[in-house]
């Protein structure tokens, strides 16, 4: 029973971390607990552990723990990438050591020994793909190439020198400050892949983030098939009828089934809950970008077009509350008759009206936007022909 207890609190208290690390910002979890947890996971379990240091060990020690911050989150570093392929082989082992010896099976072949190992490889060359191709790298021999394959909108973009690299920015790029470079198309830096995703390698990027949603969905659909695989071989259908004399339905069964599993197979549980885990989240990852290649947007310019609607609403209501202002005014001056106090109350606001649009000049149409990512506009004959004199 204790393993079965220590598999569900597992569970409960993967799942609050997950929930609370990434959601617990929404407004739903707003004063609740899930919003405190987030907080002490994204900033004061790390502020209070540099107030004990600096309390208890002195500011050298602080200034080592900020030094070693500066390196992990502000450097170009490896440690992520060690981590993923720890991940990767911990994992694979673990499989490998727990299920391999029930393949083939009721339900698996011998087959699913080395296409397990042949996914697995596949990721790692993405992974490897996305981290050492070149995101887009602009400098003094291709900018002018950039500034005519993307053009200024002049409404998050207008031309502008980098200060850093001293030359003009072309629209859509940005400097990484972590990779001290002007990338095309910056997307983000990407701290698993220790490089920035931009223009280059978004469609390496893409494939990695689906490629292992469908890893994670295999090995869970997979090891499920292993569990149910054993449960048909062992025959604990009919042991549990036949011999415990337990009701032959699903709601008699199943919790003594999984006791039973939780008893016997707690390791394929543990790995089916952590892939599963991981598989949600690599889907909620790939949506998002998925959304965003299909409009043509990147995750850089979803933050610019917060900051622009944000500042045009604001603008827009001004001009509207001045607008109503003076009507008021005028209206006073005619001696109109007055309205009710409830026809005043339920009136519609100017501030209502007040409407934003997103004028996105580089969505081009569905087609053209998946072209763009799996094609690249670098990647075209047609862009080394091209050459803008210098301004």
């Amino acid at each position: 029973m204790a393993v079965q207890w220590l598999l569900i609190c597992y569970v409960l208290v993967t799942l609050l971390v997950v929930v609370s690390f990434l959601c617990g910002q929404w407004p739903i979890f707003q004063g609740t607990f899930i919003e405190r947890m987030h907080f002490f996971l994204t900033f004061g379990a790390y502020d209070y552990f540099l107030r004990f240091v600096g309390a208890v060990f002195g500011s050298k020690c602080s200034n080592a723990v900020l030094s070693v911050e500066y390196y992990c989150c502000d450097r170009p570093n490896p440690i992520l990438q060690i981590l993923y392929f720890g991940i990767i082989g911990i994992t694979y082992y673990f499989i490998v050591k727990s299920s391999f010896a029930y393949i083939p099976g009721y339900y698996l072949s011998e087959i699913h020994r080395y296409t397990s190992l042949l996914a697995v490889a596949v990721g790692i060359l993405l992974f490897l793909l996305t981290s050492f191709s070149d995101p887009g790298t602009i400098n003094s021999d291709n900018v002018s190439q950039y500034l005519f394959a993307y053009p200024y909108d002049n409404i998050i973009y207008a031309e502008k020198e980098c200060s850093t690299c001293k030359i003009q920015k072309p629209a859509r790029s940005k400097h990484c400050s972590i990779c001290d470079r002007c990338v095309a198309r910056f997307d983000h830096h990407c701290g698993w892949m220790n490089n920035c995703i931009g223009e280059r390698n978004t469609r390496y990027f893409m494939a990695f983030l689906l490629w292992h949603f469908l890893l994670c969905l295999y090995g869970t659909v997979a090891i499920g098939l292993v569990l149910v695989g054993r449960i048909k071989e062992l025959r604990v259908l009919y042991i549990l009828t036949v011999y415990y004399g337990i009701e032959n339905s699903f709601l008699g069964l199943a919790p003594h089934i999984a006791q039973w599993l939780l008893g016997s197979h707690h390791t394929l549980i543990l790995l089916a809950v952590f892939l599963a885990i991981v598989g949600m989240l690599l889907s909620g990852f790939f949506g998002y970008h998925a959304k965003l290649c299909l409009s043509n947007t990147t995750t850089n310019e979803t933050f610019k077009w917060q900051e622009y609607m944000s500042w045009q609403r604001k603008l827009n209501e001004a001009k509207a509350s001045a607008a109503a202002l003076r009507a008021s005014i005028s209206g006073m001056s005619d001696r109109k008759p007055l309205l009710s106090k409830w026809r005043a109350f339920l009136r519609r606001s100017p501030l209502e009206d007040v409407e934003v649009v997103q004028n996105n000049v580089y969505d081009k149409g569905f087609i053209h936007n998946v072209l763009e990512v799996v094609y690249p506009l670098s990647s075209r004959p047609s862009f080394t022909r091209t050459k803008l004199k210098p301004t």
